[in-house]
This record gives structure tokens, C-alpha cells and sequence, in this order.
């Protein structure tokens, strides 16, 4: 008898679990219902504000109000275009470049002509002089770090 009302008592705990379970599930798609609402009732309200501000402009006026600053801007362009003439004389890039280059033959050309040229042997040795003296090269003695300086950089291929 104990054993039948034992499970009567799971039999009443799983459905109260199940209907808790029911319950739980309703909770959560009532929330996320009112959610969607509130969601939808967002959108709407904005729908409604994006019209009244467009109502009080149209696409015309946004392309008129653009055209309007396209002409401002060039306009200020024009303004800074004429402010920033030279005034006076205007030189050519081009005639200057070429007067710039003729000065520099002629400052070539007066260097030529003013340098002497190297005097020229008239008759070059069948051998080398024998009296020709050369410096030998210094021989140093290494100090005693120097030379473990080099092993220590022989040893690691530099």
C-alpha cells in the first residue's frame, strides 16, 4: 500500500512539474508577445514621425537645397581662385626654364673654357720606375682584448 501511494505521489509531482513546465512556457510567450507589441508600437510611432517630417519636405526641396550648395561652393572657389592671382607681371613657367638653362651653358661653358687642361705625358714607361717608393703598410700590434675581440669574431663568422 505504501508502494501505491508512493506512486500516486510521483504521478501528482510529475504533473505538477509538467503543468509548472506549461506555465513557464506560457510565461516566456506572453513576454516575448508583449515584447513584439511593444517593438511594433515603436516602429509605428516612428513610422508616423519620419512622415510628419516629411511631410513638411520633399525630395524637390532636398535636390533644390543641394543645387544651392553646389553654387555657394563654387562661388567660394571663384572668390579663392581670384584672390590668389599674382598681381603684376606673370611669368611662363616654360621661359623661365629656358632662360634658367641658357645661363647654365654659359656658366658651363666659361668653367671649360677657364680650367686648363691636365698636362699629357709624352712618352709613357714600357715598365714601372724602379725608384718608385711606396709606404709600407703599419703593422700594430694587437692588445690582448683586440685579439680575443677577433677570435671571438672569427669563431662567430662575422
Amino acid at each position: 500500500m505504501a508502494l501505491k501511494r508512493k506512486k500516486l505521489y510521483e504521478g501528482q509531482v510529475e504533473k505538477i512539474g509538467n503543468a509548472i513546465m506549461t506555465i513557464s512556457e506560457q510565461l516566456i510567450a506572453i513576454e516575448g508577445a508583449t515584447a513584439n507589441l511593444e517593438t511594433l508600437n515603436a516602429m509605428r510611432l516612428g513610422a508616423q514621425t519620419m512622415q510628419r517630417i516629411h511631410n513638411r519636405m520633399t525630395v524637390e526641396q532636398v535636390d533644390n537645397t543641394m543645387d544651392e550648395i553646389r553654387d555657394q561652393m563654387d562661388v567660394a572657389k571663384e572668390i579663392s581662385d581670384a584672390i590668389s592671382q599674382p598681381i603684376g607681371e606673370v611669368y611662363d613657367d616654360d621661359e623661365l626654364l629656358a632662360e634658367l638653362q641658357e645661363i647654365e651653358e654659359l656658366q658651363m661653358e666659361e668653367e671649360l673654357l677657364s680650367t686648363s687642361a691636365p698636362p699629357v705625358r709624352q712618352t709613357v714607361p714600357s715598365q714601372p720606375e724602379k725608384d718608385l717608393f711606396l709606404p709600407s703598410v703599419p703593422t700594430k700590434q694587437l692588445t690582448e682584448e683586440e685579439r680575443e675581440l677577433a677570435e671571438l669574431e672569427a669563431s662567430m663568422a662575422f
